[in-house]
């Protein structure tokens, strides 16, 4: 919410004095319980550019109920707060927590390499490929969905049963115009799941892939194409295009953990070097 805005609300509300607000505040009181007040300055950010006078007003009385709500429970639970809870304790220690991860978070940001090279990717993967044991089976394949009638239809097939490199661009040409779902990279795998979902139901699956390697069909309103160009059955070894993106991420969270620990090293190391730090023993 603008200034402005926030502003034309103030003045809305001091205008119509309502709920007792106080016609010479800047900042109008909103609501009371016991000692906690809710002025109209801490609702900044909540109303849309678009919203008028009425409906800033519903979003304010909406607020102020749940507001009110809220502080009434709190105010009763700190009432009969048992002396012996440790909520202190426990506000400092989650202090100290959030303080703790948004240095971590800076520290990672300085110092983390996240440049990983193909040959760093292909170790990984070699030291670690048997974590990547595949649940259901992928394939790498062309697959085609358009509309039917299909447009240049005869074109289309001509492209499609040719298979030249040639014929290969103008079929991605012929995609980018007409097709819904074009998949047309050869070193791309899917999961087999993800393209059976693009076609009816029954058409392609993990029984029936190997007898089906290449097909054309219509159905209702769309024509399908389907090539097999290579399947890896469950409970293989996925490979590492396939896998990519999750062994990145593993790297790069091994390479944050290895950040921190280093500088809490070495943060530890500089203070006790300047006598900052003492532990005491009673045995």
């Amino acid at each position: 919410m603008s200034k402005a805005t926030l502003a034309a609300v103030a003045a809305l509300l001091l205008a119509t004095a309502c709920g007792g607000i106080e016609t010479e505040e800047a900042d109008p009181l909103l609501a009371r319980v016991h000692q906690r007040e809710l002025r109209l300055s801490e609702l900044e950010g909540m109303f849309p550019a678009s919203a008028d006078a009425k409906d800033s007003s519903r979003i304010i009385t909406a607020f102020v109920n749940r507001w009110t709500k809220d502080a009434v429970l709190q105010w009763e639970a700190e009432r009969n707060l048992p002396t012996d809870a440790g909520i202190d304790q426990l506000v400092r220690d989650y202090r100290a927590s959030l303080v703790r991860s948004n240095y971590e978070e800076v520290l990672v940001s300085m110092r983390l390499d996240s440049t990983i090279s193909q040959e760093q990717l292909q170790e990984y993967y070699e030291a670690n490929k048997n974590q990547y044991q595949l649940e259901r089976p992928i394939v790498r394949c062309f697959f085609l969905r358009v509309p039917y009638p299909t447009p240049e239809e005869a074109s289309l097939q001509d492209l499609w049963d040719n298979g030249k490199i040639a014929d290969t661009m103008a079929l991605k040409n012929y995609s980018e115009r007409f097709a819904e779902v074009s998949l047309l990279d050869p070193d791309a795998w899917y999961s087999l799941d993800d393209i059976a979902d693009q076609l009816p139901e029954g058409t392609l699956t993990a029984n029936n892939v190997n007898s089906k390697r290449e097909f054309s069909q219509q159905d209702g309103s769309f024509r399908y194409y389907f090539r097999l160009l290579e399947l890896k059955p469950r409970l293989e070894i996925a490979p590492l295009d396939y896998v990519k993106d999750q062994a990145t991420k593993v790297i790069l969270h091994s390479r944050k953990m290895r950040v921190i620990q280093e500088a809490r090293e070495e943060i530890f190391e500089r203070e006790l070097r300047r006598n900052s730090i003492e532990t005491f023993t009673t045995w």
